[in-house]
């Protein structure tokens, strides 16, 4: 199958690139496209001989991000990812992507490009929802914690009151009062951590130790039935965050991935890499933040149905008897306070958490 290049050598394997789902080019010298599969002629909405031997700069805006990013992976030759990057023209409209810079070794100066739009980057556009949906429990949170806790601080102080004056019988009442009265309170108190003014404290914090304090707490406790592996990267940087809420944050990854495990031969594998090359835009798109550190939790349980999977950190949602709902939107806030992502994917029949953290460099210290 011949492409027409005007001059420039044949792609190698077109049929293979125009089986691909995803829009993929090459960019040579002058940052003029030398290939394109079918995809990218329909992402483009323009035919191929008419994109072929065009400046990318002719159709996206010249201050794209990813013009950007094809010139860091020119310059270096190391392969690249940016997350959440949206291109906006009159013809094609607006699209929130990932985009994967490659550099080609037997062609220097030229870089393979792909668009992905349905992968991280829709996961990272349903982050920005459930994030939002968090946030939207803040105003109940406030309105609870006036409307519903003061009264009850004197439902438990009455229930007091008459427990030094009652029987046994009446005793086990009253102790119910007080106790179902302090887990409406914490309640709560935990939907108030979906406050838009998160307090946050971020330095310099060793994820493993962090990752090792988490496995212990759940080894001594709800996880003392299920085989844990670790697998880290010892030469993993210094993240950028808060200690105390990521040690929450994935204390609740990992006990959701204990409790999906099966009842025998559990298992919860908890891994960290270091993924060169991966930043997220800003929202006001003229940055980005690097989220290189990478941390998966993974279970060998049933997985998440999936009428669930595009819900699951929304609050309220829960596969779990008895569940509030509110630790998967609670992990996603936390994540979204420090500048990173979560990811929840399927690998060889099993669930893996992927949480992206930025690391501590001269910028942020």
């Amino acid at each position: 199958m011949a492409i027409a290049s005007k001059g420039v050598a044949e792609t190698p394997s077109p049929s293979i690139l125009n089986a691909l789902a995803d829009p993929v080019m090459v960019i040579g010298k002058g940052n003029k496209i030398s290939y394109l599969n079918l995809a990218a002629e329909q992402f483009f909405q323009a035919s191929i001989s008419t994109l072929i031997g065009q400046s990318l700069d002719t159709i996206i805006p010249k201050d794209s991000p990813v013009l950007a990013l094809i010139e860091k992976v020119r310059n270096t030759g190391n392969n690249m990812s940016q997350y959440d990057v949206q291109i906006r023209t009159p013809r094609i409209g607006a699209h929130i992507l990932t985009v994967d810079g490659a550099a080609m070794v037997d062609r220097p100066g030229d870089v393979v490009v792909t668009l992905q739009q349905r992968s991280i980057a829709g996961r990272i556009d349903r982050s920005l929802t459930h994030r939002g949906a968090a946030r939207s429990v803040s105003a109940m949170a406030l309105m609870l914690a006036h409307e519903i806790k003061n009264p009850l601080s004197g439902v438990r102080g009455a229930a007091q009151l008459l427990e030094q004056n009652s029987d046994v019988r009446d005793r086990e009442l009253t102790r119910l009062i007080i106790e179902e009265t302090d887990r409406i309170c914490a309640l709560v108190d935990r939907m108030e951590m979906f406050t838009d003014n998160p307090r946050i404290e971020r330095k310099a914090v060793n994820i493993h130790e962090i990752l090792n304090h988490v496995v212990r707490l759940a080894k001594n406790g709800f996880g003392s039935a299920v085989r844990f592996t670790e697998a880290y990267d010892p030469s993993l940087p210094a993240a950028y965050g808060d200690r105390d809420q990521l040690v929450q944050t994935f204390l609740n990854l990992v006990k959701n991935a204990v409790e999906a495990t099966p009842d025998a031969e559990g298992e919860v594998v908890i891994s960290t890499a270091y993924q060169q090359g991966v930043s997220l835009a800003t929202p006001s798109g003229d940055g980005h933040v690097k989220v290189p550190l990478v941390v998966c939790i993974q279970d060998n349980g049933e997985g998440v149905p999936e009428d669930l999977r595009a819900h699951l950190f929304d609050p309220f949602i829960t596969t779990k008897p008895g569940g509030s709902g509110l630790g998967l939107a609670l992990v996603a806030k936390f994540v979204g306070d420090h500048g990173g992502v979560i990811d929840l994917d399927r690998q060889h029949q099993k669930t893996v958490f992927r949480v992206m953290l930025p690391m501590m460099d001269g910028e942020n210290g």
